[in-house]
Order: C-alpha cells, then sequence, then structure tokens
C-alpha cells in the first residue's frame, strides 16, 4: 500500500479491510467523500426499507418510478436537477438528483431531516447532498466498508439484493470511463461485472462493488476474496487515477 506515497495528491489515506486489515498513511485525517457519500446513503436508505418507512417499489421521481429506480440510477433524472431525459427504466443515467429524491422521501415518511436519520443509523453526520456530502475521515469509511461486508445494519437478504443488477441489461456512460454495455447498478453500488476500463483492478472479480468520488475517493468490497480497499485523497479524480487505482488494487489483491 505504500506506493500511494507516489501519487500526486499531498494527502492521502488508505485502509484494507475484511480478510486483511491494514491502514496506511493521514486515517485521521478528514476529507471530502464526493460520491462515495452515495455507499452510506444508500444503506441509510435500505434501513428504512427494513424498518417499514418506505418501500422499494414505492412511487418516487418522476411519474413511472420508483425508489428503486432512484437507487439504481434508472429513474430517466439527469446528473443534477431538470427534466427527465429518458423514461424510468430505459438508460443508466447517473443521477445525483436522483439520490436526493430518494434521501427526501425517507425524510418526509420519518418526520425528520435526512441528515439526521443518516446520523441515527451509521453514528457520524451527513454535512450535506445525500449523494456527495460526507467529510470524514478513514475511520468512518472502514465502518461502512465492514457494513458492506458483513452487514449488520442490514439482512443478508437485503444487502444481496443490493448488490445485485437492478434493471438488467441497461446502457449508460460510468462517469469518467465511458460508455457501458451494459452498465450494471446495484441499488446504489456500482458493480464490477465485466466493465473494461474500470477504476478496480485486473484480478478484482466480476462481483467485486463499490465506488468512488470525484474527490479521489474510493471504496470498492470484494465478496469472492472477502477484501475491501478504501482510499481518500485531496486531489481530484483524473487520469492519475485511472492508472493508480487499478495499479493498487492489484498490488493489494496479490
Amino acid at each position: 500500500m505504500r506506493q500511494v506515497d507516489g501519487w500526486p495528491c499531498k494527502h492521502v489515506a488508505v485502509a484494507v479491510a475484511g480478510a486483511a486489515r491494514d491502514e496506511h498513511g493521514d486515517v485521521g485525517r478528514a476529507f471530502e467523500w464526493a460520491s462515495v457519500t452515495k455507499l452510506a446513503t444508500a444503506v441509510a436508505v435500505l434501513v428504512a426499507c427494513e424498518e417499514g418507512i418506505v418501500a422499494l417499489d414505492d412511487p418516487a421521481g418522476p411519474p413511472g418510478a420508483t425508489l428503486r429506480h432512484l437507487l439504481a440510477h434508472a429513474s430517466g433524472l439527469p446528473f443534477e436537477d431538470g427534466e427527465p431525459i429518458a423514461r424510468p427504466g430505459t438508460l443508466r443515467i447517473y443521477s445525483n438528483a436522483g439520490f436526493a429524491l430518494a434521501a427526501a422521501l425517507v425524510a418526509e415518511r420519518a418526520e425528520m431531516p435526512f441528515g439526521s436519520y443518516f446520523e441515527h443509523v451509521w453514528g457520524f453526520p451527513l454535512a450535506g447532498h445525500p449523494g456527495s456530502g460526507i467529510v470524514a475521515s478513514m475511520r468512518e469509511l472502514l465502518t461502512v466498508a465492514d457494513e458492506l461486508l458483513t452487514p449488520s445494519r442490514l439482512s443478508a437478504e437485503t444487502h444481496a439484493e443490493a448488490v445485485s443488477v437492478q434493471f438488467p441489461g441497461l446502457k449508460g456512460v460510468l462517469p469518467g470511463f465511458g460508455r457501458m454495455e451494459p452498465n450494471d447498478w446495484g441499488l446504489g453500488f456500482e458493480l464490477r461485472d465485466a466493465k473494461s476500463p474500470h477504476w478496480t483492478g485486473a484480478h478484482n472479480s466480476p462481483r467485486t462493488f463499490g465506488h468512488f468520488g470525484r474527490s479521489g475517493s474510493f471504496l470498492w468490497v470484494d465478496p469472492e476474496r472477502g477484501l475491501a480497499l478504501a482510499c481518500l485523497t485531496d486531489l481530484a479524480f483524473g487520469d492519475w487515477a485511472r492508472d493508480a487505482w487499478p495499479r493498487l488494487a492489484d498490488a493489494v489483491l496479490a
């Protein structure tokens, strides 16, 4: 993991969880998680489903869409606020707006701000947008990694559904990596499957799932290896990450 010392960022924290455990770098420093936030938000929404506050097939978002569509980026909504640009269930369009609507539905039904519900689930705060607002350290990100490896907030059945393909066969753009056919997602989790190029390693199993953020952050979980790899940096995602992240993944897996 010490290869991160050669990355072009000023601050970095990296950690492995699961079958092996190790940490390196600024693990106590608070970083912006950017879209890695969606992993924690998705779990919070799924907890609300298990508590009966909402249901995955409740209508939500544009006409014809459900909470399931919102979490799976299949609602037809654009990246940010705006009118739908596709019919629900016909195209995979990565949407921050969809996550905001999912969180708003939980807040309405729970009769509390979503940030309060999120903190009830996780024990640490969501400071901003439910799709990108966490600013926290590697300690908190490892809490998310441990949940995704061995769920305790979610039932095994809900976790299994969350990491299975929702609306199979949908085409779409994986931000930063281009058009994927199919562009498979679970319920808030991006699924590696056979995607190429990809931000995980060549030796990650097709069952790997996770998320990365434009802040230079990522978390992936490979259930076949029983491993999670988490990274937080202060350098925005770019060409450096497309090269460095897969190499780090393969080194950890090796």
